[in-house]
């Protein structure tokens, strides 16, 4: 890779022209600026580098010269697999909008350095995670050859020792299926993931003889090439919850076995885990109760988006000062968290946007929907104004002192990366799943940037219940809400109150 920076440089890092575009800023180990081009362009998931992003970026930059601009792939490599897989149209597209960054940095007289995908990912991960070691395991769609990789990291060291390579793709496999349970690849494997505790596994065991093999631990290879779904294989299987049990149940036991040999294999007992198929927190739970690893972080943005600021801190090479992911547009508005919660008391479903936007899928907090989440009509009335099935459950956000008292979970979440069992789900109606679980947020005064931890704490006086329903504050399509400007649009069409 190109030669890392060190001091104070302020280096910009872009992803884009894949899925899920952003821009992070960082200077020296702060972390100015991170955001996602979705929220400027409202076009959930757009690939391109938004005009408002990037004067946003530069509005942080304080009038001081980018000593480098960062790219998260090396575009050469990701055009040679274009042209293996017969995605023609899109290897020219792509070169088109590289072509243009290109031509923009030469024009703004900014130099423009490449690192790997997965580098991208691996540095992401690593560099926040304040670890002075670590094995770090990347699993995703695929980047330009890469589908999954494991590195020894150490210092400012990140070494590559294992990876696996396209067609072959447990995040293939993943959206494959996602598609033929009748919802959008690259966008609503999430859905899948809640779906399939709707089911029974009863197609895993076929899934595993027909169309992956993962006998022989660390690798994976796939029997046909499901880049553009599952074709003609089993299409009389259509019945989504059960696909969606039955895939979800093959990617945990492959991972299960790929964290085992990782952990026996290398020394660290800590933990990285990044790419996009690390927003599986079904998953995630299942990792962390293996107990191979003494700890183990998970970037709150550990896909694409996630990979400017990857690709910046793979060229720094150095420890960032992670602070949380309340990295993007600020509304500076002031917030009376003792008003919100006397509204969420008497019922009301209320919306939050105030202060930095989430870097990342999750609200946690500044760009949230929050209700009490004991009636039992609170989750079909919010699942009404977010235009999503009536079905689909919420996640809790819980006071960290109360946490165990309530869930089957010790230690911390608070990037709702992890499900726990509800220990009362009877009691708590509007986050509990059809098996009981919820993934999990929880909250103390050690979380910054956000003022939910100060609302939960005067609803908890008020009502006795450590616990409310967060949820994003947005419908289903649209992306987050950013700017005041969107959250007053919000409240007019939805009748409701946002502070």
């Amino acid at each position: 890779m190109n030669a890392s920076l060190g001091g104070s440089e302020t280096v910009v890092g872009v992803s884009a022209f894949g899925h899920d575009a952003s821009v992070a800023v960082v200077r020296g180990r702060k972390i100015l600026f991170a955001a996602h081009s979705e929220r400027y362009t409202r076009v959930k998931n757009d690939s391109t580098i938004a005009a408002g992003l990037v004067a946003e970026a530069k509005s942080y930059l304080g009038g001081a010269k980018v000593d480098r601009m960062v790219f998260y792939e090396r575009p050469r490599d990701r055009l040679r697999r274009n042209v293996f897989a017969g995605q023609a149209r899109g290897a020219v597209n792509y070169a088109q909008n590289v072509s243009g960054l290109l031509w923009q940095c030469y024009k703004d007289d900014i130099p423009l350095s490449f690192v790997g995908h997965h580098e991208a990912h691996a540095a992401a991960g690593y560099f926040t995670s304040g670890y002075p070691d670590a094995t770090v395991v990347v699993v995703d769609g695929v980047g330009e050859w890469e589908t999954l990789s494991v590195w020894r990291a150490e210092g400012r060291t990140l070494r590559r020792v294992h990876s696996i390579e396209y067609p072959h793709s447990l995040g293939l496999l993943y959206s494959a299926f996602t598609e033929r349970a009748g919802l959008k690849p690259n966008e609503d494997e999430y859905i899948l993931m809640g779906m399939a505790a709707h089911g029974e596994p009863l197609y895993a065991d076929l899934i595993e003889n027909e169309l992956v093999n993962t006998t022989n631990t660390p690798d994976l290879v796939l029997k046909r090439n499901i880049h553009r779904g599952l074709g003609k294989w089993r299409v009389d299987l259509n019945d989504g919850p059960t696909l969606a049990a039955s895939v979800q149940t093959v990617i945990e036991r492959y991972l299960s076995r790929l964290m085992t040999w990782v952990a026996e294999r290398f020394p660290s007992k800590n933990l990285v885990y990044s790419g996009g198929v690390a927003l599986n927190c079904v998953a995630n739970r299942m990792i962390r109760d293996l107990g191979v690893f003494d700890n183990i972080w998970i970037l709150p943005n550990p896909g694409d988006a996630g990979s400017s600021l990857g690709a910046a801190a793979a060229l720094l090479r150095h420890q960032l000062e992670w602070k949380g992911p309340f990295l993007g547009h600020d509304i500076e508005r002031q917030l009376n968290p003792k008003l919100v919660a006397k509204e969420l008391a008497k019922g009301n479903i209320v919306g939050i946007a105030n202060g930095r936007a989430e870097f990342g899928p999750r609200a946690l907090g500044n760009r949230s929907l929050l209700a009490d989440p004991r009636g039992t009509d609170v989750q079909a009335r919010v699942n009404r104004i977010k235009r999503r099935q009536l079905y689909r459950p919420f996640a809790p956000v819980v006071l960290h002192d109360h946490a165990q008292k309530y869930f089957d979970f010790d230690g911390q979440s608070p990037y709702m990366q992890y499900t726990a069992r509800c220990l009362a789900p009877d009691a708590f109606p509007a986050i509990c799943h059809v098996d009981a679980t919820s993934r999990i947020q929880t909250i103390d005064e050690s979380v910054h940037g956000t003022h939910l931890y100060l609302i939960l704490q005067e609803f908890y006086r008020l009502t006795h219940c450590p616990i409310l329903l967060n949820t994003s504050l947005n419908i289903k399509g649209e992306p987050l809400v950013n700017t005041w400007g969107d959250a007053e649009r919000f409240a007019r069409l939805h009748d409701v109150a946002i502070y």
